[in-house]
């Protein structure tokens, strides 16, 4: 399997091709700049190339930039990508006194980038944190993954199972990437009060 990893740069990106590599996958990181793609990949032993070229040879694009630049870069990607699948991770969170709360708006980020794209959009590995992927073990917890294309989401959960110990998920449809995102507030509330790196691990499914 050929992954591309846009924002492969930051911290989640980094950690999730470098496990992705370890578990044989072909990893291409891609960045708006392409000497800071190249220098970054060549310490973790993978490819670097520019976003757009990045994307253009893989089988799965995995779009790990920040919530609020995601959109505008699925669309600037829109043409390179074509009708290759890609996986959203990305979660849109409000930082209040009281905690962090999740985005408000009436549909996920995932479901308004199959807005923009052409090809498939599944959701997921949204439990996941980068300090547990970048662990010198993987994470001992379940990858969960929600898609409406049923070729796409197998790939996603082939690409999911190489990154924990536990098992690669099928949550359902996109619409519940609303649940997955959401989620991703409680695990980062809980964090900060446990002071921990908190997973999920489903029980009743053999």
């Amino acid at each position: 399997m050929r992954v591309a990893v846009v924002g492969g740069t930051g911290p989640f990106g980094t950690a999730l091709a470098i496990r992705l590599r370890e578990a044989g996958a072909e990893v291409v990181i891609g960045s708006r700049d392409h000497d800071r793609a190249a220098s970054l990949a060549a310490e973790l032993g993978v490819e670097g190339a520019t976003n757009d070229l990045a994307v253009q040879a893989a089988d799965l694009v995995v779009l790990a930039v920040n919530a609020d630049a995601a959109l505008d870069t699925a669309r600037e990607l829109r043409g390179a990508i074509g009708s290759t699948p890609v996986l959203s991770v990305a979660s849109e969170l409000r930082f209040t006194k009281g905690g962090v709360l999740p985005s408000p708006a009436a549909a996920s980020l995932a479901e308004r980038m199959q807005e923009e794209l052409d090809g498939p959009v599944l959701a997921g590995l949204h439990s996941l944190a980068a300090a547990s992927l970048g662990a010198e073990v993987p994470p001992d917890e379940d990858a969960f993954v929600c898609g409406d294309d049923p070729d796409a989401k197998a790939l996603a959960l082939e690409l999911a199972s190489r990154l924990t110990s536990g098992r690669a998920l099928d949550a359902g449809p996109l619409a519940s990437a609303r649940a997955l995102e959401g989620f991703t507030a409680v695990i980062v509330n809980m964090n900060k009060r446990y002071r921990a790196h908190a997973g999920i691990r489903v029980t009743g499914i053999s």
